[in-house]
């Protein structure tokens, strides 16, 4: 990294708390390298209370742009000058571009995720997914699912802070698109299992499963799941959590957060720099397999 250092590198960001488990910089710094890029990449630990500083300081310092991870996806909105189109639609950023002093900011999530099911053999179009969640991830999955042409989407999300995000969430999809949409309340047990029961895929898009929820899942037990039941998270670290480890015993295709956090970060790499990440490169690096 050092020599590669200059008068002219350009800083790229992460802010986010807990963001020290984050392999994001090892995959940007690590593209970056590969292309020759004068770029780098550092993650820094920012909740919201520091939010609106932490955005005022990188746009004065000139900052070319930046990851949005969790807790500030949903709430960075209202510190930026301009919101894509789908990251309007979601209510969450991941990704804010510097345009000389104008940030923008975008949401790469949902097409990350979607990309790696289809990086799988994963065909979830015309069919049913039941996820969990309504924060920043889960939001971008859920409106990327529907706009790609996913059939029905159950979601299930405890009455608390995003309750009223995952009403607006099914209130869009069932409005702008052609996904039937439907909420449910994540202690209804018996809601959850009826409709994992006739799903194709299973998401869990919440932080249960890392830290400091490592060794929990978001459902009771095995007996939800059966063996042809596709189940992913959105958790990467660890690369196996309690939810998969459950599920790879009963049989289930499984498949971790990687890929989603690979192709999501391609996307914003592409926003930032105007040119290509080495994916296959990428994969090697961050050993995701195929």
């Amino acid at each position: 990294m050092a020599e590669r250092i200059t008068g002219h590198t350009e800083l790229i960001g992460l802010i986010a708390t807990p963001i020290r488990h984050s392999k994001s910089p090892t995959m940007h710094n690590e593209a970056f390298a590969k292309l020759g890029l004068d770029y780098a990449y550092l993650a820094f630990e920012v909740g919201t209370e520091q939010l609106e500083d932490a955005v005022k300081g990188f746009k004065a310092l000139g900052v070319r742009g930046y990851n949005v991870s969790m807790p500030n996806k949903t709430v960075i909105g209202k510190y930026l000058d301009k919101l894509s189109p789908a990251a309007e639609l979601c209510g969450a950023v991941n990704t804010v571009v510097n345009d000389n002093g104008v940030l923008t900011g975008n949401i790469t999530d949902g097409i990350g995720y979607m990309r790696s099911l289809k990086d799988k053999g994963f065909d979830v179009i015309g069919k049913k997914m039941t996820i969990v969640g309504a924060g920043g991830a889960a939001t971008a999955i859920e409106i990327q699912a529907a706009l790609d042409g996913v059939k029905e989407i159950s979601i299930f999300n405890r009455k608390d802070e995003f309750w009223d995000r995952a009403v607006q969430n099914v209130k869009n999809i069932n409005e702008k698109t052609n996904c039937k949409a439907t909420l449910f309340d994540l202690d209804d047990k018996e809601a959850l299992r009826r409709e994992i029961a006739d799903s194709y895929l299973f998401v869990n898009a919440t932080g249960v499963g890392m830290k400091p929820l490592e060794g929990q899942m978001v459902i009771p037990d095995a007996s939800y799941l059966r063996p042809d039941l596709i189940v992913t998270d959105v958790v990467y670290m660890p690369t196996k959590t309690k939810l998969l480890e459950v599920a790879e015993e009963v049989g289930c295709p499984c498949m971790n957060g990687l890929g989603m956090m690979l192709y999501q970060g391609a996307a914003a790499f592409k926003m930032w720099t105007g040119e290509d990440m080495p994916i296959a490169y990428m994969k090697e690096i961050l050993h995701i397999e195929d």
